[in-house]
């Protein structure tokens, strides 16, 4: 044999003796091999998790804020806490919420979470309802100046706002175009130490457009308001107004007919809100011959907003007046108020219950 053909018949050998070592592995070592691969991806993953679980979340500012409320979904907390400043991917927060086992567990109400806190505090504090709340109260018919008063006396409230006038403080709150006052719902608002002050304006902020909302949706047809600020508006006069709760909607009424014909309001509160803080609590012939944007003696319509903070039920009876002929009413000392069809009969009414000269109430 030549030595060409010698090397070729090693070669053949060689490339048969590696065709019979080279077996192909069983389905069950290639599976195996896999879940070991698997096992190692899911021990890394795992390890990840755990550490970024326990780790301190990252913040866009040393505090961040959320209110939660009731029903709001898992993903719609995570993706909260981002907004307000967890500095974190929603799609975490809301798989560890979800792996958890506690994500349905997850309490309404104010929360705080501040440098050094873990996904997994962040969680326990919301499964726990650890607000260590607070509570503040808005009075109905209060103005914006007595309700920032109560702000800044509410314990353990941090104070954001102090120095910013009220289109500021609007602006803060995502409302740069309508006017601070009467704007809020008045209630009893709990939080938990260490929230700030825009936190607690803002959900009353909230809960008063939604109520506003709510009230035009309930509208009589052919009212004389063109908008639901316009139903705000007569909500706060009426607030004002009302001595009984049971004489709402019939004020409302006297209002509404007032509008309708064009006649001024002729409502001593806007007349009172329009001189400010110099009012010293006695209203004098010359303060309704004062012109202002609030007097309403001397402008027909409503004013330019609302002049207090209305309840719920005051907005109810703006936009369902009770239907009435009444086109006066006067306070009868008790509480309650005495309704005429025409100037002759109120006058009778004023001299009869205020004991002063019909000519002053005259329009």
């Amino acid at each position: 044999m030549n030595k060409g053909a010698k090397r070729v018949a090693e070669r053949r050998s060689a490339a048969g003796r590696r065709a019979v070592s080279s077996t192909p592995r069983r389905p069950w070592q290639v599976a195996l091999g896999l879940l070991g691969m698997l096992t190692v991806v899911a021990a890394v993953l795992g390890s990840m998790m755990w550490w970024w679980v326990h780790a301190p979340l990252t913040l866009r500012q040393p505090v961040v804020e959320l209110n939660i409320e009731r029903g709001r979904s898992a993903a719609g907390v995570a993706e909260g806490w981002v907004r307000a400043g967890v500095d974190e991917p929603a799609w975490a927060l809301e798989a560890y919420f979800r792996w958890s086992g506690d994500a349905r567990r997850i309490r309404a109400g104010s929360y705080a979470a501040e440098s050094g806190l873990s996904p997994q505090g962040l969680l326990a504090k919301m499964v726990r309802g650890d607000e260590s709340l607070e509570s503040v109260v808005f009075i109905e018919g209060w103005t914006f100046a007595q309700l920032r008063a109560a702000l800044e006396r509410a314990p353990g409230l941090r104070q954001t706002l102090q120095g910013l006038d009220a289109p500021a403080v609007m602006k803060a709150l995502g409302s740069p175009a309508l006017p601070a006052e009467g704007w809020f719902f008045p209630d009893t608002y709990r939080y938990g130490r260490g929230v700030s002050d825009r936190t607690v304006l803002l959900r009353a902020h909230e809960a008063m457009k939604r109520q506003v909302e709510k009230a035009w949706e309930q509208r009589h047809a052919d009212l004389p308001l063109r908008s639901p600020a316009e139903a705000l508006v007569l909500a706060s006069i009426v607030e004002k107004e009302t001595g009984q709760a049971g004489e709402r909607a019939r004020i409302a009424g006297v209002f509404i007919n007032r509008l309708r014909l064009g006649m001024p309001l002729q409502t001593d509160p806007t007349v009172i809100y329009g001189l400010g803080p110099g009012f010293d609590g006695n209203l004098r012939k010359r303060d309704l011959l004062a012109d202002t944007p609030f007097n309403t003696y001397t402008r027909r319509g409503l004013p330019p907003h609302a002049i207090a903070m209305p309840g719920a039920q005051s907005l109810l009876a703006a936009v369902r007046p009770e239907s009435t002929s009444a086109l006066y009413f006067v306070a009868k000392g008790d509480g309650s108020s005495h309704f005429s069809v025409d100037l002759n009969e109120h006058n009778r009414a004023v001299f009869r219950y205020q004991k002063m000269p019909a000519s002053r109430t005259q329009p």
